[in-house]
């Protein structure tokens, strides 16, 4: 009987490692090819392919059509499940891929009809650039097939990947509309239906446009709110009763994504197709259980630069650092790419960057005369109409194809101002207009950038380029600087402003790109974006308010750019990895106030594990975490007092909006503490805070009995993981995440770390100067977990450490030869 069993005992051994051995040879199957020689269809000469040791690509072609179709050979290798979701996000089409689970996701895109949309403006999108994206397409799709197996996460999913076409690099961009905007506009129409049911005094407060913290470009920091006296708005007097009983606004073509979708559906589709759920800030800022979710976060970057005058040898240096959901991979691929071109520079083309597969081109980068960097605009790029029950509206039937399920049939209808997604309850429709519907959303014209000669040049490739509506910052070799909004942008009339649901007046507008705001050469030598508000005047009122954020990062730049007169690169570096909580100490303070005299043991916690400032969001930091919960779980009192007349009128019409600029009427409260604005029962501001001390205890207590264990990094531990990963045994899923590392910084300051959500790349460069420049790039440049390069560079990203902008040694070379 024991030999038998150890016979069999044996068999199961040796089957298990025969199927490990079968995994692992499967896995190699798909990883890219890095040296040797092949033949690549469609060349015109021989294409050199260089990688070094973090897998940073260089491409050296004969012209702009052989790089594109290399660097699509290369981007299918390497990243194609990953190209595979951008496109198929934007499309509505991820439940091909994952089942029923993605399906809100894919009825949320699809009533945008963007693959339609796609096709029949795929002239204007490609513009000049036709061959060059028809080269890209056969490098990808050849790169795909040379894979002797096919890449990994279709072996999981039981799925084969489907060819690359056209359309797809231009559902990439649109992929980036959907991350860097809403899509459903819910925050323009979560207001207008609170101003339609509050007093003029309350929603002024709700939407006051700014704070202490503004650091605009253009005109005078807006200041915190002034508040109103108690014979216009008092919160004593003010009856907060439920609204008429009506049937509630029915979301027809769009589903709500919440806690009901399955984890594994969610972490599948990349940070483009996450919906930003609105939270409340209390959720939000506490950190119960898990980390958050990238969606918690406010999508959005940092860019600044200095001009010559602020250098030693008169070099401009631009540095940026684009906030995103963070993932393994990182979404940006690191290239050079090199290749001779007439229309160029001394006929040739040399741009360092950051790619983004999908599209043949550097996002963001240098090409040794102008570099150039991104910040999302917030500008208003998406109205409502309301539309009388009669309209004429087109229908189409949209067919999601469901794994493992029947395919399941959607339909859209349609208004020539643009798809319906409300019905009111009087009958009226609300249609949406947004930029990305329209021709010009995309223009891969702007991949000329790469041979962009001097600013002139730049300026004048922005003018025909369609990308999201970003803040663009550039410099050139001669030591200029300069700021201009860049891409699609809504072509009101002036019977149409922004903001609202736009009045019958206003006619259907098409998009522009050119003629934009610009401030070019400024005088103070310095410029900075961070996603707030950069415009004012006539200027402001044609571009709107999409939501900008604080400007405390704004700010912290700003006044890091003003603290001295000559920099250098690591100079910049040092101002994006500034984690000091200036926002916080206030708060911190305040905390202190409330704790400090009271004997209420669990203030009294508070009080012993917060008697220490470290003045950062640094990892070890107890006081840091308090008073950012603190100011949070405040935050949520306040805003709910203040919005709770409009959702008990509102009903299931209701929608929470994000108060970016909340800050600017908090601290008013606070310092003023009127009664009359008190939030209800609490019977006065020292009471309120009390409370918001004694949750803060709670919750913190929840987590672990020593309060003085509660650091910032037991908070803030990175999550940085393949978009596969949560669909996997937890045995298996740390073979496919990052190593699991406490980060210093936050939201509301230059270094933005969170725990799946921050600086998916960061970059200081000088054009002429490619030498000196800095990168850190989180998440590693490969998709593939056997090969040398995943995770790689990502270590420096934790730790601030400088990694050279250009590529280091050639540690592999691929020979391409036409065929």
């Amino acid at each position: 009987m024991l030999r038998w069993l150890l016979r069999v005992l044996g068999i199961v051994l040796g089957l298990l490692v025969l199927l490990l051995l079968v995994v692992w040879l499967l896995m190699r199957g798909s990883l890219a090819q890095l040296d040797g020689e092949l033949a690549l269809p469609g060349l015109s000469a021989p294409v050199s392919v260089d990688r070094d040791s973090n897998g940073m690509l260089t491409v050296q072609a004969a012209n702009e059509a052989d790089m594109a179709r290399a660097l699509g050979y290369v981007h299918a290798q390497e990243r194609f499940f990953e190209m595979d979701l951008m496109r198929r996000s934007a499309a509505g089409e991820l439940s091909e891929l994952f089942g029923e689970s993605a399906l809100p996701l894919d009825r949320k895109m699809r009533v945008h009809r963007l693959r339609a949309r796609t096709h029949d403006n795929l002239a204007v999108a490609l513009g000049g650039k036709r061959a060059v994206v028809e080269a890209y397409r056969d490098g990808v799709n050849a790169g795909l097939a040379a894979l002797p197996v096919r890449p990994w996460p279709y072996l999981l999913l039981r799925q084969q990947p489907r060819a690359w076409a056209l359309e797809d690099s231009v559902l990439t961009g649109l992929a980036m509309y959907a991350d860097l905007q809403d899509p459903n506009n819910g925050r323009e129409l979560a207001l207008a239906r609170i101003r339609e049911v509050s007093p003029p005094a309350l929603y002024a407060l709700l939407s006051h446009d700014g704070s202490r913290w503004d650091a605009p470009l253009f005109g005078a920091p807006r200041g915190d709110a002034v508040l109103p006296g108690a014979d216009v708005l008092d919160l004593r007097t003010l009856k907060v009763e439920p609204g008429a009983a009506e049937p509630a606004s029915s979301d027809l073509q769009t589903a709500r994504i919440g806690s009901d979708i399955t984890g594994a559906a969610l972490a599948l589709t990349p940070p483009s197709a996450l919906q930003r759920v609105p939270l409340s800030p209390a959720p939000r800022e506490r950190g119960i259980g898990e980390p958050p979710a990238a969606a918690s976060y406010f999508p959005g970057s940092n860019n600044f630069a200095v001009a010559g005058a602020l250098t030693a040898d008169g070099r401009a240096i631009i540095a940026d650092d684009m906030h995103l959901g963070l993932r393994a991979p990182n979404i940006w691929f690191r290239a050079r790419l090199r290749y001779e071109d007439p229309t160029a520079p001394d006929g040739k083309v040399d741009v360092t960057g950051f790619s983004l597969p999908g599209l043949p081109a550097v996002i963001v980068g240098s090409n040794t005369r102008v570099a150039w960097a991104f910040t999302n605009s917030y500008i208003d790029t998406a109205d409502y109409a309301q539309l009388p029950a009669s309209t004429a509206l087109r229908s189409y039937s949209e067919v999601i194809a469901v794994a493992g399920k029947p395919a399941e049939t959607f339909k859209v209808r349609e208004s020539d101002w643009g798809p319906v997604l409300h019905e009111n309850p009087d009958g009226s429709l609300l249609a949406l207009r947004w930029t990305a519907h329209l021709p010009g959303a995309v223009r891969l014209d702007f991949a000329d950038m790469a041979k962009a000669s001097d600013l002139d040049a730049a300026l004048a490739v922005a003018d025909r380029s369609g990308v999201p509506a970003q803040n663009l910052l550039m410099g050139d070799r001669r030591g200029r600087i300069a700021w201009r909004l860049i891409g699609a942008r809504p072509d009101r009339g002036a019977n149409c402003p922004a903001g609202g649901i736009a009045s019958a007046s206003c006619l259907p507008w098409a998009v522009r790109s050119d003629h934009a705001p610009a401030l070019i050469d400024p005088p103070e030598h310095r410029l900075w974006t961070a996603n707030t508000r950069v415009l004012d005047g006539a200027a402001l009122a044609i571009a709107g308010d999409g939501g900008y954020d604080l400007g405390a990062r704004a700010k912290q730049i700003r006044d890091g750019l003003h603290a001295r007169d000559q920099f250098r690169e690591r100079d910049l570096l040092a101002i994006q990895l500034d984690d000091r909580a200036l926002l916080m100490e206030p708060w911190w303070k305040l905390l202190r106030q409330t704790v400090e005299h009271s004997d209420d043991p669990a203030l009294k916690r508070i009080e012993a594990a917060s008697r220490q400032w470290e003045g950062h969001a640094s990892v070890d930091s107890v006081s840091y975490r308090m008073a950012r919960a603190f100011r949070g779980i405040t935050l949520d009192t306040v805003q709910g007092a203040l919005l709770a007349p409009a959702k008990a009128q509102l009903g299931e019409r209701y929608q929470a909006p994000k108060l970016s600029q909340f800050e600017g009427v908090i601290w008013p409260l606070l310092e003023q503490r009127p009664d009359h604005l008190l939030p209800p029962p609490f019977k006065s501001w020292d009471e309120l805070l009390a409370d918001s001390a004694r949750k803060l205890e709670t919750d913190l207590a929840a987590q672990g009995p020593d309060l003085a264990g509660r650091t910032w990094g037991e908070r803030n531990t990175s999550a940085i993981c393949h978009p596969i990963s949560r669909a996997l045994p937890a045995l298996f899923k740390r073979w496919l995440c990052m190593k699991p590392q406490p980060l210093p910084g936050d939201d509301n300051m230059p270094r933005v770390q969170g725990p799946a959500f921050g600086a998916s790349e960061r970059m200081v460069v000088s054009p002429g100067h490619e030498a000196d420049g800095i990168v850190h790039i989180p998440g590693g440049q490969s998709g593939h977990p056997l090969s040398p390069f995943w995770g790689s560079g990502h270590d420096d990203w934790v730790q601030g450490k400088p990694t050279p902008f250009l590529p280091g040694e050639t540690k592999h070379t691929l020979t391409l030869r036409p065929r």
